[in-house]
């Protein structure tokens, strides 16, 4: 484990996470917060852990112990792991504990479960006034759906996301497709984050805590964005376009010579620059195209002439004009290729950390460059319940005669 006194202090330094949340929604937000310098403690069950660590193959393996998945890599470093059933009455006691000395406290357990325990935002403001307490659900505290579990695939497809992805309703292999990385997780994940550093704000201002709503369903909604506002103000249902863009043109793949690239065409004067690049200045002169509504008005004319065009030149050699006439565009990469861009390796964005049994894993980083008080990786995503006595023993002084004893009864891990 890389040793945490090696990196100055982070933006959230001082910030105490109690994680609650198991998956990727709230382990999400606590990566980025852990990212940023705040102290995160993952709490699992001790009879099972996060499901996540069993979503393999792929496995790191890890000596002699128990493989943990790299689906569970991609959303835990910089966390303390511990374990503590809060089903047995003293395990839910030794988490009121923890929540009373912490700033933050994140779960995604479905809506009423926690209270029964007295582990909800009501029981533990009680203990703790200037408690933030952010519940990610799948839809939300209220409403009729509540009571459901909220899963990555069901908000795209519930959301209308899946309605604008997919080939044409026209064109072979029609038909509906979820984002295939789980894009309503992560983006909840994000919310979250982002209204959990509002709420620390507002407690900067009056010492006041809050509770946080945060669901799925609504994220994915807000994130419609111009989709959504071309039927609130245009009235037409948008559908799926395949890789084509529904206001701007031309904006899409092509097939070149020997591969197929990317077109993004966001202004007039960059369509006119690609004409001229193609030999084409009479697309560039065409009244119907100088502009870009008349561009999307004809859009079938116009990318049936561009397709005929870019067919004829080579991928990269065609890329690299482009990047020199100012026309943007670019590959369609795999993971491995997007990984190993010379750009993306420029910009410090992968990371290998060292876990406590010396296996190594290499993590993809944090993406914003802040520049007095930069993301830090300072452990590795945590072995199972691996820091749960140094925590109990640090934060709630928990002796060790009382640790073994609880470790005994099944309380914690």
């Amino acid at each position: 484990m890389t040793d945490a006194s090696l990196f100055a202090p982070g933006a959230l330094d001082g910030l105490r996470v109690l994680d609650l949340s198991r998956v990727l929604a709230g382990p999400w937000s606590t990566q980025i917060l852990g990212d940023l310098g705040a102290e995160v403690i993952k709490v699992e069950n001790p009879a099972r852990g996060d499901d996540t660590r069993g979503w393999g193959p792929p496995f790191l393996e890890s000596g002699d112990k128990p493989w943990d998945a790299a689906y569970y890599f991609c959303t835990n470093r910089n966390k303390q792991a511990i374990a503590v059933d809060f089903a047995q009455p003293e395990g839910a006691q030794i988490l009121r504990d923890l929540a009373a000395k912490a700033d933050i406290v994140i779960e995604n357990f479905k809506v009423g479960t926690l209270a029964r325990y007295g582990l909800d935002y009501q029981s533990l403001k009680v203990l703790n006034p200037r408690l933030i307490y952010c519940s990610i659900t799948g839809f939300g505290q209220t409403g009729p759906y509540a009571p459901r579990g909220g899963y990555d695939f069901l908000v795209q497809g519930m959301s209308g996301l899946m309605s604008v992805i997919g080939r044409r309703d026209d064109e072979p292999g029609a038909g509906p497709l979820k984002v295939g990385i789980p894009a309503s997780d992560l983006f909840c994940g994000l919310y979250a984050t982002v209204s959990i550093l509002a709420a620390v704000h507002h407690r900067t201002r009056t010492g006041e805590g809050q509770a946080i709503d945060c669901a799925l369903l609504d994220c994915q909604v807000s994130l419609l964005a111009n989709q959504g506002m071309n039927y609130l103000v245009g009235g037409q249902v948008p559908g799926r376009l395949g890789n084509a863009h529904p206001n701007v043109v031309p904006y899409r793949d092509f097939a070149a010579a020997d591969d197929y690239i990317l077109v993004a065409c966001g202004g007039d004067g960059q369509f006119q620059a690609l004409c001229q690049l193609l030999e084409r200045p009479d697309l560039g002169e065409d009244p119907r195209y100088r502009n870009n509504a008349g561009r999307s008005q004809h859009r079938k004319e116009l990318e049936l002439q561009l397709a005929h065009s870019i067919a004829t030149w080579p991928a990269a050699e065609l890329l690299a004009r482009m990047a020199q006439s100012g026309v943007p565009g670019g590959p369609i990469n795999s993971v491995a290729q997007a990984l190993a861009d010379p750009h993306v390796q420029a910009r410090d964005m992968l990371h290998t950390m060292r876990r406590d049994d010396g296996s190594e894993v290499t993590v993809i980083g944090f993406p914003a460059k802040l520049s007095a008080t930069p993301a830090s990786y300072r452990r590795a995503p945590p072995g199972f319940a691996r820091d749960t006595h140094d925590v109990l023993r640090r934060t709630l002084e928990l002796d060790d005669p009382t640790l073994a004893r609880l470790a005994r009864e099944g309380v914690v891990g």
